[in-house]
């Protein structure tokens, strides 16, 4: 059998309270402070990765302009094999002319 034993509430006197308060204050000032430095830490730490993004922003503005030209270089490229895909036709079929006319001529 448990028996519980009801022990009279201690009572503080007003220094003793006041003393209290103070160190609650103290304690909280000094957590406030750590806080506030943690804060300070982090936003230091998202100041210089804002700046490690822009830098990597105007990299990718660079790299969007170098695969542009090379889509144009692509593009003339194309143009150019088709042209001179034409071009070799043209010859060869005129090479086909004259080899006959040299057969037939000859």
């Amino acid at each position: 059998m448990i028996v519980a034993v009801m022990v009279p509430r201690q009572t503080w006197p007003d220094e003793r309270l006041d003393h209290f308060e103070r160190r609650v204050e103290e304690r909280f000032d000094n957590f406030e402070a750590k806080v506030d430095e943690r804060f300070k830490q982090v936003d230091e730490k998202f100041d210089r990765v804002d700046e490690r993004f822009e830098e990597v922003n105007k990299r990718f503005v660079l790299i969007e302009k170098r695969l542009d030209r090379i889509e144009d270089d692509i593009r003339e490229l194309r143009q150019t094999m088709s042209q001179m895909g034409a071009n070799m036709n043209r010859n060869f079929i005129s090479l086909a002319f004259l080899i006959v006319a040299a057969v037939v001529f000859f």
